[in-house]
């Protein structure tokens, strides 16, 4: 469903000047074939030492990534982290808070 909302707000995104992607603790062949089906035009990193997951903190105590979004400057300062961050609006809500933050535009 983040997939897909991230998708489908693509031209909003992209409209910043920004680099964006989906990180899991899934294979890269996992992650591939997950980003094909849902016609991601983003990468998904795969991270399935868990090493990234667990430096960012979004490893979850099942093993999994929780669902947040960090929001990092050019200059590799954390603006925000929502840890709220809701699958279903994830394309939109990026795009808000790009806007609210000041994120540059293209």
């Amino acid at each position: 469903m983040q997939c897909k909302a991230l998708r489908d707000s693509a031209r909003e995104i992209q409209s910043f000047d920004v680099a964006y992607f989906m990180a899991s603790v899934d294979t890269l062949e996992d992650n591939t074939a997950f980003a094909k089906e849902h016609e991601a035009g983003f990468p998904i990193l795969a991270d399935p030492s868990k090493a990234m997951s667990t430096a960012y903190g979004v490893l979850g105590s099942r093993g999994f990534d929780n669902r947040w979004t960090y929001y990092i400057d050019a200059d590799g300062i954390v603006l925000k982290i929502d840890k709220e961050t809701n699958p279903a609006t994830a394309g939109v809500d990026l795009t808000r808070t790009m806007e609210e933050l000041g994120f540059p535009k293209i």
